[in-house]
């Protein structure tokens, strides 16, 4: 294997090892290393996304079963929308986003609300402001899920990373939230990939994924899920959050910057 084969390994471990505890495949860090120092062409960069998600989330996730935490509909309800969803986010990063300065912007406008809420909605309970409880109605958490698979198939996330923050602000446990948001990051993933297989039938450019680097951060990430969700129970909830929180808005502010420059 060459260096950046490698290079993508080590990258999908260490970033797995730090997001799965919070119900995060992980992909939402590695989107930034793929495009900057990869340099994985747009919109290949989707699909190669997903791809790690495939290989890397049965990690996790199979800690996850072997603790329990996976009993409940609230996953199932999650799958039912984002699948749908992922597969017209899809057609629309194909055949209407496909410019790579669009596609920064698209990034920036992502991450940077979502790691400021994330951080606010941390710190809120600490100043004394209790946080909402309680499942959101089947309506409300229908239309999130499709919602965040057309993000995530446009952005190459599988959705965790909108659906964690969102579902953690109701008040829901990180014990619950993270096993759902990763079985419907998983399984949106798998048909997401699916469809951009498909669609590279129909399209011309880099459609395809990058096959050697998606499946080598994969790899990097089945190992880095699996420790990661061991080691959940040991980990501080507001300090995770805030880290994660903290990621996302700055890599938010690098894009900003470097579409507009």
């Amino acid at each position: 294997m060459d260096g950046t084969v490698w290079a993508g390994l080590v990258a999908g471990l260490l970033i797995a090892v730090v997001t799965a505890p919070a119900g995060v495949s992980g992909a939402v860090f590695l989107l930034p290393v793929q495009l900057s120092v990869f340099g994985v062409p747009s919109p290949a960069i989707t699909p190669t996304n997903l791809l790690f998600n495939v290989v890397a989330g049965p990690g996790a996730l199979w800690r996850y079963r072997r603790d329990g935490a996976l009993r409940g509909g609230l996953a199932r309800r999650l799958v039912a929308g984002t699948l749908p969803g992922v597969v017209l986010g899809a057609a629309l990063r194909v055949f209407a986003l496909p410019g790579p300065g669009v596609f920064r912007l698209l990034i920036a406008a992502l991450l940077l609300p979502l790691g400021v809420w994330l951080c606010v909605r941390t710190l809120k309970p600490a100043r004394g402001r209790s946080a909402p409880a309680g499942d959101p109605s089947p309506v409300a958490l229908a239309a999130l899920a499709v919602a965040v698979g057309v993000v995530g198939g446009i952005y190459g996330i599988g959705g965790g990373s909108l659906l964690g923050p969102v579902l953690a602000a109701r008040g829901l446990p990180m014990t619950r939230v993270a096993p759902a948001a990763l079985a419907a990051t998983f399984a949106t993933s798998v048909v997401g990939a699916g469809a951009y297989a498909l669609l590279s039938l129909a399209s011309v450019g880099d459609v395809a994924p990058d096959w050697w680097l998606g499946l080598a951060c994969g790899m990097g990430g089945l190992v880095g899920g699996y420790i990661g969700a061991r080691l959940q129970p040991r980990l501080p909830e507001t300090g995770l959050r805030l880290l994660l929180g903290g990621l996302a808005a700055g890599l938010g502010i690098l894009y900003v910057v470097q579409a507009l420059v």
